[in-house]
């Protein structure tokens, strides 16, 4: 049955009210579904927005929404990133900080700069609605990707995910892309999913030589920059 993973996913990736809660387990055995959460959140954004002729203010709006909808969970990971990465010292000094609590310098930075290039690529764009879906739905192919390959360095929600993963979900999940060809040409997509590759393959390289592999953090994080490079690669040929 797809619905409870399906219901699980929603939970995990959005802070829209389902009903009954339903094991994040449900979800880790079918990670090939994270673009659902996609055209979910991207969705609502590109409904929210699709009317709305001053364009910095629909890109503002759209990024905004996908934001709000999904409880900051990946922004989250992007800030405690942005720490790990710009800390000084041992891999013990750089997973220190990307594990506390605290937001630095570095966290800040990066969440500014990844926003703001996010923000950037959605003001140049000509369909802001179809940007923010695309970003939102590939993002999640890049997360199921990093979740398949991105070896854990501890234990956590990302070493969940990772166990109930297979390698033949890296395949699966181009099922669900495939529909965004409706609002998509060819090109264009495929040009962004090589981009989602790139971007998941440098993520899972730099997690393992900074922290020694992949955690939530990390993952969320690639879900930021991912699609902060979708939807500027969008706005370069489209």
């Amino acid at each position: 049955m797809i619905l409870d993973p399906a219901i699980a996913l929603l939970q995990f990736e959005t802070r829209i009210p389902l009903g009954r809660t339903v094991d994040l387990v449900h979800f880790a055995r079918h990670p090939w579904l994270y673009p659902l959460a996609g055209y979910v959140t991207g969705g609502i954004a590109a409904l929210a927005v699709f009317l709305i002729a001053p364009q910095p203010l629909a890109a503002a709006i759209s990024l905004a929404l996908v934001l709000l909808i999904a409880g900051f969970h990946h922004l989250d990971g992007l800030l405690d990133f942005g720490d790990g990465l710009m800390a000084h010292g041992s891999r013990e000094r750089r997973v220190a900080a990307l594990t506390d609590r605290a937001i630095g310098a570095g966290g800040v930075g990066l969440g500014i700069t990844v926003t703001l290039v996010a923000y950037a690529g959605l003001s140049s764009v000509p369909r802001v609605s179809v940007a923010i879906l695309a970003g939102e739905v590939l993002a999640r192919l890049g997360l199921a990707w990093i979740t398949v390959a991105g070896r854990p360095f501890r234990e956590g929600i990302h070493a969940t995910l990772h166990r109930g993963a297979r390698p033949v979900h890296g395949l699966y999940v181009v099922i669900p892309v495939i529909p965004l060809l409706l609002v998509l040409p060819a090109g264009p997509l495929l040009l962004a999913g090589a981009v989602t590759a790139a971007a998941a393959a440098g993520m899972i390289a730099l997690g393992n030589r900074l922290f020694g592999g992949v955690n939530g953090d990390v993952a969320g994080a690639s879900h930021e920059v991912i699609r902060a490079l979708v939807i500027v690669s969008l706005a370069l040929v489209l």
